[in-house]
């Protein structure tokens, strides 16, 4: 881990493993803003020097429509840093090159997007004359890992909250480059049938691939759990990687 940032996958779930407030049951408790007031309380305790999600989800927040640079704008790949030294970043998996933004920050918190190799030069000058900075993949398909190193080395982040939705997530429990996993537990139910959960990866799951520690289980108000896992590679996973 020692060449990349520490990754705490850090989410807000129900009962029965639902990611969508808006689905969720009510407690006579606490209310769904009462319950992401708390999840963003634990977001800001962990202390991460970044937070990364999705395509998707960071679509819900840059809410940009696509826009020519005004002026000349040198492309370069595969690494672009428009403001160095900048505090905290919110960094967005977009491999096609889909998000477009209304401006470089997110909350205060600077973007930094990590793109495939086939993104088109018009769409990488349209995130520099943005002021955002961006990571051009090796190939079409991003390397996790290596990106991660990037992060560590050219934007100086040691500690990393993972907060995407169910595919990211799992992308990055599967690789084995998930450090802990942090999940607030709300009293509530969503009962939906193939309803969306924490971490998914494709038809064969998670099995055999990573092994849960129980580190923190610590009641917060509102009737919320919060509870803390270190993340290992199993011992079926590590042989057959030494293979």
């Amino acid at each position: 881990m020692n060449d990349r940032p520490k990754v705490i996958c850090h989410m807000m779930s129900s009962i029965d493993g639902g990611l969508h407030p808006s689905r969720y049951t009510q407690s006579p408790n606490g209310t769904v803003q009462d319950w992401h007031e708390a999840y963003e309380a634990v977001h800001e305790a962990l202390a991460g020097d970044a937070w990364l999600v999705g395509r998707v989800t960071m679509a819900e927040m840059a809410k940009g429509e696509p826009h020519r640079p005004s002026g000349p704008v040198s492309v370069e790949r595969p690494l672009h840093v428009a403001r160095p030294g900048t505090g905290k970043y919110a960094i967005a998996i977009d491999r096609s090159g889909k998000l477009h933004f209304r401006k470089p920050d997110i909350n205060g918190d600077a973007v930094i997007v990590v793109l495939g190799s086939d993104v088109p030069d018009e769409h990488i000058a349209e995130l520099a004359a943005d002021g955002i900075s961006y990571i051009v993949a090796d190939g079409p398909e991003i390397d996790l890992a290596q990106a991660l190193r990037t992060l560590r080395v050219a934007f100086g982040i040691e500690s990393l909250l993972l907060e995407g939705g169910a595919g990211i997530n799992g992308s990055f429990f599967a690789a084995g480059l998930v450090d802990e996993l942090s999940v607030i537990v709300a009293p509530a139910i969503v009962g939906r049938v193939n309803e969306q959960g924490i971490v998914a990866h494709g038809d064969e799951g998670l099995a055999g691939k990573v092994q849960l520690s129980l580190i923190g289980a610590e009641p917060l108000e509102h009737d919320l759990l919060h509870l803390r896992y270190a993340v290992t590679a199993s011992q079926t996973d590590k042989q057959c990687a030494a293979r």
